[in-house]
């Protein structure tokens, strides 16, 4: 079993002050991933919404210790959550 986390953040965006809200805050979800053949790369992976805003999603193995500390941080993942999913089944971040 590897506990995996995935961590967003919007690193290009189109609003007035070129920053997001949620810049200073945790948004990130740990998984706890069994099968070998579901852990994703450990990598980032990108997702452009065609108006000017583009997310990010780190993926990274994290121990016990860490998996903690980002669940108790954490402000969830902005509804975003089938971006990981997208990485879990196709590797990549797709809408279909």
């Amino acid at each position: 079993m590897s506990l995996i986390a995935f961590e967003l953040s919007m690193p290009r965006n189109n609003s007035w002050n070129g920053r997001w809200s949620g810049d200073a805050e945790c948004f990130a979800i740990v998984r706890n991933i069994r099968a070998k053949k579901s852990i994703p790369e450990l990598t980032s992976y990108g997702y452009n919404f065609g108006d000017g805003w583009f997310a990010r999603v780190d993926v990274r193995e994290v121990s016990a210790a860490e998996a903690r500390r980002l669940r108790k941080a954490s402000k969830g993942f902005c509804g975003y959550n089938w971006m990981i999913d997208s990485i879990i089944w196709h590797g990549e971040i797709r809408t279909n």
